[in-house]
């Protein structure tokens, strides 16, 4: 094992994840703002969608477990979270971001220090059953407009971007148990190879792609589509 600043496995996957986003919402808005015949409502760029998103909430998970300033970290993705609501808000007051990805791995990165004393097989089996379940059962409509950020929405529920703590709090919890279990050297378990240097880098800053990949791409269609 190579002992680093940086568990290089870990960002290599949260690069990995950027990717994935990128090409996802690239489809995203070809078809949204083009008219492109793409379907990602399902199919395999759905798939390729709810794969980034699994990648970032556990790998998430597992570096929970080994940050040293977690709550702050935690507070500050749900601030910029909020930023992006206010941003939807402004352009779709009907569709706008009320609890994406972001407010909740804010939320999940907050909740960490609840979950220090928790066995790792426990975090496991718990991880599993509200992921699978969660999957099974929701969301589920309720006759209120506040309970969105656990999987229960209204009727008239809508947001272009959406992770409720059921079923996805799940994957944070098997990261956490992955983290604990096999990381708890702080340590990388395999030998870095030069060749993942581009996406390890893209990992290390992901939450600065995160903000402003989709600003990107828009201005990048628009250029090409003017041409």
């Amino acid at each position: 094992m190579i002992k680093t600043a940086r568990i290089w496995e870990i960002d290599c996957l949260r690069g990995f994840a950027i990717i994935l986003m990128v090409v996802f919402h690239l489809i995203v808005d070809l078809k949204d703002f083009y008219s492109y015949p793409f379907q990602y409502l399902s199919g395999f760029w759905f798939y390729t969608g709810k794969l980034s998103a699994i990648l970032f909430i556990f790998t998430a998970g597992i570096s929970a477990t080994l940050g040293k300033n977690t709550f702050k970290h935690g507070i500050k993705v749900f601030l910029w979270a909020m930023l992006l609501t206010l941003i939807t808000y402004f352009y779709n007051d009907h569709t706008y971001i009320r609890f994406g990805i972001l407010h909740f791995l804010g939320f999940s990165i907050v909740s960490y220090p609840l979950l220090t004393q928790a066995h790792p097989a426990l975090l496991t089996i718990t991880g599993l059953v509200w992921f699978i379940g969660g999957c099974l059962f929701t969301p589920i409509i309720v006759h209120s407009a506040y309970l969105f950020p656990f999987g229960l929405v209204s009727p008239t529920f809508e947001s272009i971007d959406y992770y409720p703590i059921i079923p996805w709090y799940g994957v944070f919890l098997l990261g956490v148990a992955v983290g604990k279990n096999f990381y708890y050297r702080r340590q990388s378990l395999f030998a870095y190879h030069p060749a993942f240097t581009p996406i390890v880098s893209l990992g290390q800053h992901s939450l600065a792609l995160y903000l402003i990949h989709q600003p990107v791409l828009l201005l990048a269609l628009h250029v090409v589509h003017a041409i």
